[in-house]
């Protein structure tokens, strides 16, 4: 008789649900955010930290973190930024949703989520890992033109 111990860890995380709820406007967004942001806009921070925060923190969740989060899986960081650049930008009185880095964060988010939910099929379809490993490596390389847009985006204003 043998005994194999094997543990499988499942997640889900509802945040792109909630941009999925937004769609077609950022109006829900803004609405859902809006008793944070004006938190956030009573702590009078530098204008620098609301403006470049964002980026700073998922520079290092893309480039730090990125690498080992590939091999492990880093959806929750990659949620958590997106409210971040959503707090940021609304604490900035700038629009959401409408700018090329927001389309690219969107499609990653949605990649991710599907990313996440393949381990859970590979018992019945071993090929499924190769499209798991696949789809990872051309999400990591979406998130560097991500960052790339997000530049260009922090430089706009």
């Amino acid at each position: 008789m043998s005994f194999t111990n094997e543990t499988f860890l499942y997640s889900f995380n509802p945040l792109p649900l909630m941009f999925v709820a937004a769609l077609p406007g950022a109006g829900t967004i803004r609405s859902l955010f809006g008793p944070f942001v004006e938190l956030v806009k009573s702590w009078n921070l530098p204008d620098w930290l609301v403006h470049w925060g964002h980026p700073g923190n998922m520079a290092v969740v893309l480039f730090a973190m990125g690498g080992y989060g590939t091999y492990l899986g880093m959806f929750f960081f990659f949620a958590l930024g997106a409210t971040g650049g959503i707090t940021s930008l609304l604490t900035s009185d700038k629009p959401i949703l409408e700018s090329p880095h927001a389309v690219t964060g969107f499609i990653g988010l949605t990649l991710l989520t599907i990313q996440t939910i393949l381990p859970t099929l590979f018992e019945g379809n071993s090929g499924l890992r190769n499209v798991h490993g696949i789809l990872g490596s051309g999400i990591m390389t979406l998130f560097l033109v991500h960052a790339f847009l997000g530049l260009q985006l922090g430089l706009s204003y």
